[in-house]
């Protein structure tokens, strides 16, 4: 019988320079999808999958994230005391529970295994799922819950995966895989940010991860891979042969919301599958398609 995963880590101290000059103030994980922030779509992905202690790993001296994460007396006062019900729901609703939130700082930009390792004590030697807000994903169950229910029967890391361009494989992990059964790819190899030429396939690995706490240990030696950063594959890969390692063709939509154009299709695709806004939505994109 496999541990329970209750904790998820969000790595959010990017500096988000690809939305300058919006992202000079505001970080990216705040900038709204239609009407809800990115950190609100990962965070309540999170609990549905029955998350239950959310990490944030944030930059030194950024609070904004863990504060939209947390009531507004304020605001909330002025609503209810107007009677908009609507919108009081609208920013309580998503909160996380009292005392399931904690926040960690990565002083230094040293990449995403770093950025995971600096939430170690508060993993606590539990397995634990990794969110990437800027990989959105419109699915129903969510990405997470639906990796949760492989993990059960799998066991060790698992990690959700799509074939991408071969041409784009320098951009993701990208597994050697050994076998695949259903949705399910049995990996034996992994490899960070291949050639095309030499990617083992194209099935390649987005921003959403349940991880054994064997994979810190190899975090704690500190070394870096590609782009000279600690990155979270290379560990990763390393615990396999020792770790059950699967990838989950998870069902469900992808949006890369860490580059404009996948941010403006997430917020047209969201916007269309909502009832107060799909029709006028394709109504004012006629004229552009």
């Amino acid at each position: 019988m496999v541990k329970p995963v209750t904790k998820a880590v969000f790595p959010v101290a990017g500096l988000g320079t690809r939305f300058l000059p919006a992202t000079k103030v505001v970080p990216k994980e705040l900038l709204p999808v239609v009407d809800k922030p990115l950190i609100q779509y990962a965070v309540d992905e999170a609990l549905a999958a029955g998350i239950k202690d959310l990490i944030l790993v944030t930059a030194e001296g950024e609070n904004l994230i863990s504060r939209y994460l947390e009531h507004a007396d304020a605001l909330e006062v002025v609503l209810r005391e107007r009677g908009k019900e609507l919108e009081l729901r609208s920013i309580t609703d998503g909160l996380p529970p009292p005392g399931s939130l904690t926040c960690v700082v990565q002083s230094e930009p040293l990449g995403l295994g770093h950025a995971v390792w600096c939430a170690k004590e508060l993993i606590d030697e539990q397995p634990f799922a990794v969110i990437l807000p800027d990989d959105l994903v419109q699915a129903d169950p969510g990405c997470l819950a639906q990796m949760v229910a492989a993990y059960g029967k799998t066991g060790g890391n698992v990690v959700a995966v799509e074939d991408v361009p071969r041409e784009q494989t320098a951009r993701y992990g990208v597994l050697d895989v050994e076998m695949e059964y259903g949705r399910l790819a049995r990996a034996r190899g992994l490899v960070e940010k291949p050639d095309p030429v030499e990617a083992p396939s194209t099935l390649s690995i987005i921003g959403r991860y349940i991880l054994q706490p064997e994979v810190l240990g190899y975090l704690d030696r500190q070394e870096c891979g590609a782009g000279n950063e600690i990155q979270l594959t290379d560990a990763m890969a390393k615990t396999i042969g020792k770790i059950p390692f699967h990838g989950l063709r998870f069902q469900g939509r992808r949006f890369d919301c860490g580059n404009k154009l996948g941010f403006i299709v997430a917020n047209v695709a969201f916007a269309a599958a909502r009832e107060d806004l799909g029709g006028d939505i394709c109504e004012v994109l006629a004229p552009f398609i």
